[in-house]
């Protein structure tokens, strides 16, 4: 995996994992790169911090990153995002790779599901251009309690 620091053009910094270079660049092509903050497709990559080692402490510190409340304030943004999200979602279980080709394909009418996929299930519906997008944050199914 490869960590980026990307940048909307609102200026949101934020980090994103890909299994390549090759990989950011086609899911940004198609528009499935997105801001966690405000939700913008327009992203690039952001100039990178060098890692600068502070007096008296031996761990290098990255300038420009987020402060504790900076950074708590981005999860609460994330999550009620999420959970306005899920409110319009049908949670499917196991059968959201089964269900969103099916959709995909025009089988199904296309509605807003959320679910549960393998890595290999989700890394064979990226690969065959079935847009999905990962839950930033944990969820359960809507019959369990966190």
């Amino acid at each position: 995996m490869i960590v980026f620091d990307l940048k909307c053009s609102r200026d949101h910094v934020f980090e994103a994992w890909f299994g390549s270079t090759a990989a950011y660049d086609a899911q940004r092509a198609k528009g499935q790169v997105r801001c966690p903050l405000c939700d913008d497709h327009d992203v690039g990559k952001a100039v990178m911090a060098p890692a600068i080692a502070s007096k008296g402490n031996s761990r290098p510190e990255r300038s420009g990153k987020f402060s504790p409340e900076a950074a708590k304030a981005a999860v609460t943004a994330l999550a009620a995002f999420q959970a306005e999200a899920l409110k319009t979602s049908k949670w499917v279980g196991d059968r959201f790779a089964d269900r969103a080709r099916a959709m995909h394909l025009g089988e199904e009418t296309s509605d807003a599901i959320y679910g549960e996929a393998s890595v290999a299930e989700a890394r064979a519906l990226i690969d065959d251009g079935v847009p999905i997008a990962p839950l930033l944050l944990p969820v359960v199914p809507p019959n369990k309690v966190n």
